[in-house]
């Protein structure tokens, strides 16, 4: 069954309109995306398993909550480092991986350039990357990381289509999805409409 979380707060949808506007340049945009990754890192880690700890504040002896385990983070180059700084600013101690992928203009199939990845067996995994259009993409590094056997994943990202969760979904239905958002749909070449075009393109300031 799909897991689809929608963050609806007024600070992300405000700052994704930033982003959308094509007239917003790269220095800028690459500021609004850390600040919402942040917003969004507070969202995906919602219900993280805690244990009791037994500590000593200055006025007693205490049992307080502490994660049991912090999650590892996986980011799907290049874009996805522009939502990695957030997610590390929140957790900044995570274990950190990435899964080099790009898209075939032709196909619209990911084809993987680079893969490195921490201890992920038993593990939670937030996979993050900006946009879920087709889904290809997503679909290939979630088939790459869970050959390590993770324990679970949650997959976040900034702007998703209808057809990019659909194909997730069939892909791999036991993935969680979070977004600031969902789209209209794909235009002809695979681009989320109305979306804010490339995201590595407007992150690194290319073309």
């Amino acid at each position: 069954m799909l897991e689809l979380h929608v963050v609806n707060h007024p600070l992300v949808s405000h700052k994704l309109t930033q982003m959308r506007r094509a007239e917003t340049p790269s220095e800028r945009f690459r500021q609004l995306l850390a600040e919402t990754s942040l917003l969004l890192a507070y969202e995906v880690t919602r219900e993280l398993p805690l244990k009791s700890v037994r500590i000593t504040t200055p006025m007693t002896d205490t049992d307080q909550p502490e994660l049991i385990e912090e999650p590892v983070v996986v980011s799907i180059l290049r874009a996805g480092n522009g939502l990695l700084d957030g997610v590390l600013r929140v957790i900044p101690s995570a274990r950190v991986g990435h899964v080099g992928l790009y898209r075939d203009h032709e196909t619209l199939e990911a084809i993987e350039y680079y893969c490195k990845l921490p201890p992920l067996e038993g593990r939670t995994v937030i996979v993050v990357d900006p946009m879920l259009a087709t889904g290809n993409s997503a679909s290939a590094a979630l088939d790459r990381i869970k050959l390590d056997e993770p324990a679970a994943i949650r997959f976040l990202c900034l702007l998703a289509a209808p057809e990019g969760i659909a194909a997730l979904q069939e892909a791999h239905p036991d993935v969680a999805i979070w977004t600031a958002a969902v789209d209209e749909c794909l235009n002809e070449v695979g681009y989320i409409v109305p979306g804010l075009g490339d995201a590595g393109d407007r992150i690194f300031g290319t073309s």
